[in-house]
């Protein structure tokens, strides 16, 4: 006789009782019900989350995120806030003020379809070439890193001005105390 046969013939003697039957059934039951409801407790978080995510993200109450920005030709950071095409923008200038610039507006697109600019538009006009006036009657042209005084380049009013930025060049003819326009294929006609 082997091993095998005599566990057989020894455990075959033994009978549980109809008692301990069902205290197996029920933890057997109450083991899966708490799995159950874990996984449906878990799923319910999941889409609540996600939901608060994407209505967030659809722009309940603005996106609001932190860029670095190029401001009279210094980094700096800032607090850009995105809300239907329009921008709110706060930073803080080299004397320590909080100063905020707003803007926006909309876009038609090549279908003719009118619609409000997006963050990268946004970006885009940020990342312009500013023209300033100055009190002391300097006038002063900012793109990124560079700061040029372009006072005593004015011919009848319109001075050209050729910048350049990472890998690209811009061609900026300027209006004394009037418009501007930049180009990156070539000076423009005002």
């Amino acid at each position: 006789m082997t091993d095998r046969q005599r566990y057989k013939r020894t455990f075959s003697l033994l009978h549980a009782s109809d008692s301990c039957f069902m205290e197996v059934r029920k933890m057997k039951q109450t083991r899966h019900m708490p799995v159950r409801r874990l996984i449906s407790v878990c799923t319910a978080a999941v889409l609540i989350t996600i939901m608060a995510a994407a209505a967030y993200a659809a722009d309940v109450g603005g996106i609001q995120r932190t860029i670095q920005l190029w401001i009279h030709g210094d980094q700096t950071n800032a607090t850009l806030e995105v809300e239907n095409g329009s921008y709110h923008l706060t930073y803080t200038d080299g004397d320590g003020k909080t100063r905020q610039i707003s803007g926006g507006g909309v876009v038609i697109d090549d279908d003719g379809e009118e619609r409000p600019l997006t963050e990268e538009d946004i970006m885009d006009t940020l990342d312009m070439p500013e023209v300033e006036y100055r009190e002391d009657g300097s006038v002063w042209v900012y793109y990124r890193s560079q700061q040029l005084e372009i006072t005593d380049r004015f011919e009848d009013g319109v001075c050209y001005v050729q910048l350049k930025g990472s890998g690209d060049v811009l061609y900026m003819t300027v209006e004394y105390q009037g418009r501007y326009i930049v180009s990156p294929h070539g000076y423009e006609k005002l």
